[in-house]
């Protein structure tokens, strides 16, 4: 990575502006989930052992403009405080006249938790003068949120022109893993795409064939491509306007891509369907494919046997449901034994290995759906490309 991180910086005695992704999952005004506060641990510790005081901001979920208490970051500034064991302060806005106050009377190895940045409209439209607010509170930037790197927003790209600006760990180790996957990936280098559209993932799909040795189609993608392989898929899920598409990528790469050869499907889409298994190719009416079947999996070991790296974004089937889950946990407990450097795409990718149980045994799963995913479509993040290089 070509970008400075807070070890190349001096921080003692300096007020640092660190944007975290702390759009963490809530239930009736608690976090029900503290794995990205957790995530962003090593950096505000790293920060404030450097002598530095820390504000906080981060953005959660979407509100309508103007506070909103259903959307207040003091939830997770209290979990925060937990993890830290040490108290954090909570700001009444991410800037103003009192958020200033309260930025300049911080002593090192404090830290204050600024509110949510988009009860703001400037943050999303990446407004400079709230940028420059922002920027006013503060010495240093660090942006350790990757999961909000591919938005150009106010406190993700706008904020660093106007301070010295720098990456926090988080967002060194995803942009060293999912660079491995984009710059020069070992090989054998195995790429799975699941989820259910293939529209959504084109650009994804094209720079991983360029790359990998092999792509294993999944989920409601791989439907599509089966149609456009001339099989009737019933009642499954099937993107009828990438249908042509889709046979024109099997044209050119037919024997990279791996296509399910058989499938778990239902009678309907619910969680109590009758199921059975069959071959792709004898989906009788009125039914559905949901998962792949027991020779897909056999099919998949083979060619994750002996590979180097593996990137994994998207499951292969619809794993919230019990019926439905066993591919893509079967595929998961491959990855975690296969002594590949495993990196997994962020959202429902990175659920269905922590339900799965194997988490921990991934190399990397990464804590930016969106961001991942358009980082493997070499897209230049905003977020990124706005920190100091080296």
């Amino acid at each position: 990575m070509n970008k400075k991180t807070v070890r190349d910086i001096d921080l003692k005695g300096k007020r640092v502006f660190m944007r975290v992704d702390f759009n963490v999952p809530m239930a009736e005004g608690q976090v029900t989930d503290d794995k990205r506060i957790k995530a962003a641990l090593p950096t505000i510790n790293y920060v404030l052992e450097q002598g530095a005081s820390v504000l906080l901001a981060s953005h959660l979920g979407r509100p309508k403009g103007g506070f909103d208490p259903e959307f207040s970051l003091k939830a997770a500034a209290e979990v925060l405080a937990g993890l830290l064991g040490r108290p954090v302060k909570m700001a009444p806005d991410c800037v103003g006249a009192e958020v200033e106050k309260m930025a300049q009377a911080l002593q090192p190895g404090e830290v204050l938790m600024l509110e949510n940045t988009r009860f703001h409209a400037g943050e999303e439209k990446n407004d400079p003068l709230l940028a420059q607010q922002m920027a006013a509170l503060a010495d240093i930037y660090v942006n350790d949120a990757f999961g909000s790197a591919h938005r150009a927003h106010a406190s993700t790209e706008g904020i660093a022109r106007y301070l010295p600006a720098v990456s926090g760990f988080l967002m060194e180790q995803e942009l060293e893993y999912l660079g491995r996957a984009v710059a020069n990936p070992e090989h054998p280098y195995i790429a799975i795409l699941g989820g259910a559209k293939i529209s959504d993932k084109i650009l994804v799909v094209e720079t991983l064939l360029s790359k990998c040795d092999k792509l294993i189609i999944g989920g409601g993608m791989a439907n599509t491509f089966l149609a456009a392989k001339g099989l009737n898929m019933q009642d499954s899920l099937v993107e009828s306007a990438s249908v042509e598409l889709a046979q024109s990528i099997l044209k050119k790469v037919e024997t990279k891509l791996v296509l399910p050869v058989d499938a778990v499907i239902a009678d309907k889409f619910d969680a109590d369907a009758n199921t059975q298994t069959v071959a792709v190719d004898k989906i009788p009416a009125g039914w559905r494919m949901l998962d792949v079947g027991p020779r897909t999996l056999d099919l998949y070991r083979q060619i994750l046997t002996g590979a180097k790296l593996i990137v994994w974004n998207g499951p292969v089937g619809v794993f919230e449901m019990p019926k439905f889950a066993e591919g893509t946990f079967a595929l998961a407990k491959m990855l975690a034994e296969s002594g590949a450097i495993t990196v997994i795409g962020g959202g429902d990718s990175a659920s269905a290995v922590k339900k799965a149980g194997f988490a921990k045994k991934m190399t990397h799963v990464s804590t930016g759906g969106g961001a991942s995913l358009e980082f493997l479509e070499g897209k230049q993040l905003p977020g990124v490309a706005a920190l100091n290089d080296k």
